[in-house]
């Protein structure tokens, strides 16, 4: 009766008396309550989370515990997860496990030490099982931590750090295995702290009194520092090893240790270590061959103020060693590759003034010039008159254009013949997305194989849509329905269709009525390509379509008239039904620009004589409508356009089809936005494919966003905007604009594809966008820091033309705002904060495309006093737009 005796302890949450009950029982008879406590554990997790059920969870955690006569089953027990957070004491654990044997309570201890730290194993209780069983320390990261968590926890005994560290007795070991942890230190450096008292001084306090090796310690700061890692761990081990103090001595014994350091570390720890060698260096400690070599790797580095503290410590050496110029020098010259002019001009500097020093002929001279090439043109020209290498102007400095190539229509392939391959399409997209190509083939082929077999169509689709979050859901529970109804997902709609996934009642509203949702911006466009697929998934389960009509010839989205025509054909032919959302979008989708063409389709079209047939021979042969009126708006930093109404997409359209015709106005359709994760947007350009100047107008709120308030991903729709048909207008402009000062690195590069691939076209309107991003800048809507860094990006490909002419129309309205803003340079400025940037990407710009010209406003910032960064750009664009023209 003792195990019903347990159990009634147990389920009563008396700890003591079933602990009292363990101590009686033999192994077997703890192992015949063992059932019982795992039917009870598994009752209680599926019991509501409330006073009554946890009141039995630390009994039965403890009993659980004892009656485990395995080792191994005893850690599980202990670690699960489901009692973690109402778990017996420590020191209930270590009385009910106190009368095993030494060797079983050391086998539990290194089990439960292995256990990840996420387990959150109480450090008392493994502390407890280690000096119950007497067995090594564990050194793994579960123990490590709790350990530190624990010295740290015990500031309320009233010692320091350093006399709670004195009282460990296996205080070597734990600290030797924190240097070798990498979980460990990420997740306690917060309590190392700083100052008196803390872990750092600690240890090098104890180093001090000889408990702790102090050498140890130092190679072991080094070594971590040497691995890498997270910032926050390398100031934590470079904390410590400046406690520590090394001494000279130490120091140059490490030299090649420090040198990697400076080369790569990070920044705390590199100028750390660019400190330690430059005191060694100019105290003679450090060869001119050493001293070359770290230069070289710090040099590359892109803290500006590490390489300019290296460039003035090469300066000092060469001062007091004019005969290391031949290896020092070299070494500088590295840093003429380096992307800030103000840095290649320091180390150009530096050549000028000891080139005097150097053989002639000599290796170094060689190198020198070899270097000199990766100069801006400005630079290069006096580098070459330092050297003595040729005449200035004998040399061109103006660089040819490079452009990336023009994007090229593509055709669409056939939808896959077998149902195999159309699933792993089909799965492929679902997994990792794709683009309208893979979108139209996979939705196509879909539609195709239901009508010709569907049964092995679902066959095939079976592994893939076991997968999908709707599979399987109760059928009482409307949450798949609700979902389908707000937005079609894409393909899934078509897929659970297939499946019977979705209610019949639920495809027959979204068809009828359209979307429960409310309005947004680009509302217009979701609603055109949900429309689409809610009919597919409708007429799927309905009358299956022989094809769709839609699906387009170009991966732009455009369809050719007289594929169109054949299609119509063969459902003519066929006796189906086109669907009316289908043949909308075909007719949104169908080229008209070749008028030749588009009469031959249309006098076949209409000789069909069907309506469809009909209406497509009147929409090919009328004429294009002009893109309607655009008014531009501003609202706080924002500006915003409204566009007219299009009265062609109106009439005989389908109504999920003409909001994309209405007026869209700034201050309406402000409702709560469904399409926050962008997931379909790289198929809305397809939906108007020729009149992106629509569909750029109806996402431009979303590229506000993205640099107003720091929204992430959304402009990796702009590279296809840029890509697709139709005039390159004030909408798609003002969005490039927005793109290239969004908040995250790579949204702003989306812009920066966008920019050149328009340069590339020849559609890019230089003007417009630099007015735009001027006006954007003032507004307070773009920062010039985030912008300078795409204009930079965009130059680093070689399009230097391009990047001037937009910034030559940019440029004077921030030099207008400096010079009302009546300060002289002063960095805490506004109007000044990222100029000097600009200024200078557009000086290296101006120098490689051979740009000449006035700019306004320019002269009276580069008169100005001083030798801030923007006054010296400023003077270095006037020199460059005033040089004469070299052959």
């Amino acid at each position: 009766m003792s195990d019903e005796a347990l159990l009634k302890a147990v389920r009563a949450g008396r700890t003591v008396e079933a602990a009292g009950l363990l101590d009686g029982m033999t192994d077997a008879e703890r192992r015949s309550c063992l059932p019982a406590l795992k039917e009870l554990r598994k009752e209680l997790r599926s019991a509501p989370w409330n006073a009554a059920s946890r009141v039995a969870c630390p009994a039965l955690h403890a009993a659980g515990a004892a009656c485990h006569t395995g080792a191994a089953g005893a850690a599980t027990w202990i670690a699960g997860v489901d009692m973690r957070w109402s778990q017996a004491s420590p020191g209930v654990l270590l009385h009910v496990l106190g009368d095993r044997e030494s060797g079983w309570l050391a086998d539990l201890t290194h089990r439960l030490a292995a256990r990840p730290t996420t387990s959150r194993v109480p450090f008392a209780l493994l502390s407890g099982l280690v000096s119950l069983s007497g067995c090594a320390v564990p050194t793994t990261d579960a123990y490590v931590q709790g350990w530190l968590e624990h010295i740290g926890a015990s500031w309320h005994s009233g010692d320091t750090v350093a006399q709670r560290l004195r009282k460990e007795p296996h205080l070597s070991v734990l600290i030797t295995a924190l240097f070798e942890s990498l979980e460990v230190t990420s997740r306690i450096a917060w309590l190392w702290g700083d100052g008196p008292g803390s872990w750092s001084d600690a240890l090098a306090e104890l180093a001090e009194e000889g408990i702790l090796d102090r050498e140890v310690l130092v190679d072991a700061c080094v070594g971590r520092l040497l691995r890498g890692g997270a910032p926050a761990d390398q100031r934590m081990f470079l904390r410590l090893l400046s406690s520590l103090a090394p001494t000279r001595d130490e120091e140059r014994e490490r030299t090649a240790d420090w040198t990697a350091l400076a080369c790569q570390g990070v920044p705390a720890v590199a100028w750390h270590a660019q400190s330690v060698l430059a005191s060694l260096a100019l105290d003679g400690e450090l060869t001119p061959r050493q001293l070359a070599e770290m230069s070289s790797g710090v040099l590359f580095r892109t803290e500006k103020k590490l390489v300019r503290a290296q460039l003035v410590l090469l300066g000092k050496v060469l001062k007091r060693d004019p005969s290391a110029a031949g290896v020092l020098l070299p070494a500088a010259a590295e840093a003429f590759g380096h992307e800030d002019t103000e840095v290649q001009e320091r180390a150009l500097k530096l050549v000028e003034r000891h080139a005097g020093a150097l053989p002639d002929p000599d290796e170094a001279r060689a190198r020198l010039e070899d270097l000199s090439a990766d100069l801006s043109p400005g630079l290069r020209l006096r580098a070459r008159r330092a050297l003595g290498i040729e005449a200035p102007g004998s040399a061109s400095t103006v660089q040819e254009e490079v452009l990336p190539p023009v994007p090229e229509r593509e055709r669409l392939a056939a939808a896959p013949e077998s149902a195999a391959e159309l699933a792993e399409e089909v799965g492929a997209i679902m997994a990792s997305g794709g683009g309208v190509a893979a979108f139209e083939r996979a939705l196509d082929g879909l539609v195709r194989h239901a009508h010709r077999d569907r049964d092995a169509l679902v066959e095939a689709l079976g592994p893939v849509v076991a997968r999908c979050w709707w599979k399987d859901r109760d059928p009482s529970y409307p949450v798949v329905d609700r979902s389908f109804r707000e937005s079609a997902q894409g393909l899934e709609v078509v897929l659970a269709a297939l499946f019977e996934g979705v209610g019949m009642a639920t495809l027959h509203a979204a068809v009828q009525q359209g979307p429960a949702s409310g309005n947004c911006h680009h509302g217009a466009l979701s609603r055109a390509l949900d429309a689409r697929l809610w009919e597919a998934a409708y007429r799927l389960r309905t009358e299956p379509m022989p094809f769709l009509l839609a699906t387009p010839t170009w991966d732009s989205g455009l369809l050719e008239p007289d594929e169109l025509v054949e299609r119509l054909t063969e459902y003519r032919r066929l006796d189906a039904r086109p669907g009316t959302a289908d043949f909308a979008q075909a007719l949104l989708r169908v080229r008209r620009d070749d008028a030749v063409t588009a009469a031959a389709a249309a006098t076949r079209a209409r000789a069909l004589g069907s309506p469809e047939g009909y209406r497509l021979a009147q929409w090919l042969t009328s004429e294009a409508p002009p893109l309607p009126t655009i008014r531009r708006r501003t609202s706080g930093p924002r500006v915003l356009l409204e566009l007219g109404e299009l009265e062609e997409i109106q009439g005989l359209f389908p109504r999920e089809f003409r909001p994309l015709g209405r007026p869209l106005t700034a201050f309406k359709d402000r409702s709560y936005c469904w399409h926050w994760d962008g997931t379909h947007r790289q198929y809305w350009p397809a939906v108007l494919p020729g009149r992106r100047e629509l569909v750029a107008a109806r996402l431009l709120s979303d590229f506000g966003t993205a640099a107003v308030d720091d929204g992430r991903m959304h402009t990796a729709v702009l590279p296809l905007l840029a890509e697709a048909d139709g005039t390159a207008g004030e909408a798609l402009h003002l969005c490039v604009a927005y793109g290239l000062g969004a908040r995250h690195p790579e949204d702003r590069l989306a812009a920066v594809d966008a920019l050149l691939v328009l340069a590339a076209r020849g559609q890019l309107d230089a003007g417009r966008l630099g007015a735009d991003l001027g006006e954007l800048v003032l507004r307070g809507a773009l920062k010039k820091s985030r912008l300078a860094e795409s204009i930079r990006t965009a130059a680093a490909t070689g399009a230097h033309a391009t990047v001037w002419s937009v910034l030559r129309a940019l440029l004077p309205a921030l030099l207008a705002d400096l010079a009302a803003d009546g300060v002289g340079g002063g960095a805490g400025s506004g109007a000044v904060r990222g100029l000097g940037e600009l200024l200078a990407i557009a000086a290296d710009c101006a120098e490689r495309a051979g740009a000449h010209g006035d700019l306004a406003h320019l002269a009276g910032t580069a008169e100005r006093q001083g030798s801030s960064r923007v006054v010296t750009q400023a003077r270095r664009l006037r020199t460059a737009l005033t040089r004469e023209a070299v052959a």
